[in-house]
């Protein structure tokens, strides 16, 4: 069958490790392999059945619902790790690495999710409901090059080194972020729908564009620019209707979503208004490492 639903039987003492457990990869197994299909806890390796009840159900893309309280969830580790297709529902919290190396498919978070959530994704559409934790969008440990395509939404507030070392694809947060937010940022596209709870936000940015929505954030830098950062002495209307339009685009599909949360709506309703927006203050940075980065700011 196409379809699986796992519903986690008790909180585990140790953490677990879901890499592997992917809707395609189910699918093609039979019920007796599902049930034996080894999951890390710990340091060792144990039968997906040992902590999941399985049902499985027809769908018509591969398709696999993870069920649980949310302090248990949040115990399982790599949810949807290198997810290629098919689509992955996660009905509750979420712990570490959740998406990370995400290439095509769709993702989705009804709860939080923990540390390095959506790291070098390159692909698909991931959607956490609620917060995040460190280093979403950014590079696995040990690794250089950050996000690298896709969509990653995340519908609350986004913890320290948001989108470091992102290098593609579009990140969207509703709330606010922390500490070195878009901090080496090569390339993509960062949206910001709260405000900067920390410093060195754009700290050594090359390139790419960081897009804030919250009008009282933006008034906050128009009177003094961060560090390594200077006003631009030109405007891009062109760039910014496309990328106002694209943006427009995306938010008119989370507000279609037929099972979006209450608070996407707010964000929907603000991307829809970028268009008729006067075109955004720009500033350019990180000065400091030749950066050639853009900080969008709304004027109204």
């Amino acid at each position: 069958m196409n379809g699986h639903r796992l519903t986690l039987k008790a909180v585990p003492a140790l953490r677990l490790d879901l890499r592997g457990v992917l809707p395609e990869a189910l699918a093609a197994l039979g019920p007796g392999e599902v049930e034996r299909l080894p999951i890390g806890c710990g340091r060792a390796l144990q039968p997906l059945a040992d902590w999941f009840d399985i049902e499985p159900f027809e769908a018509d893309e591969p398709t696999l619902h993870l069920h649980g309280d949310r302090a248990g969830l949040a115990r399982v580790d790599h949810i949807g790790e290198d997810l290629g297709g098919g689509r992955l529902v996660v009905h509750g919290d979420a712990g570490d690495h959740l998406g990370s190396g995400m290439r095509g498919g769709e993702l989705q978070v009804r709860g939080a999710a923990r540390d390095l959530a959506g790291c070098e994704l390159a692909g698909g559409r991931l959607r956490i409901d609620g917060d995040v934790g460190a280093a979403c969008g950014s590079a696995r440990p040990g690794n250089l090059d950050g996000m690298r395509g896709g969509l990653l939404l995340v519908g609350g507030s986004a913890g320290e080194r948001l989108a470091d070392r992102m290098r593609r694809g579009t990140l969207i947060v509703a709330g606010d972020v922390g500490e070195h937010a878009a901090s080496r940022l090569v390339a993509g596209t960062l949206v910001i729908g709260g405000a900067l709870r920390g410093r060195h936000a754009g700290w050594g940015q090359r390139r790419g564009s960081v897009v804030w929505l919250d009008a009282a954030a933006a008034r906050h830098w128009h009177g003094a620019p961060p560090p390594g950062y200077v006003p631009a002495q030109a405007d891009a209307p062109v760039a910014w209707a496309l990328m106002a339009r694209d943006l427009l685009r995306i938010g008119a599909d989370i507000a279609a979503s037929p099972d979006a949360a209450p608070g996407w709506a707010t964000l929907a309703a603000r991307l829809a208004a970028l268009p008729s927006r006067p075109a955004p203050a720009r500033l350019l940075g990180d000065i400091g490492v030749d950066g050639l980065g853009e900080w969008l700011l709304p004027t109204g």
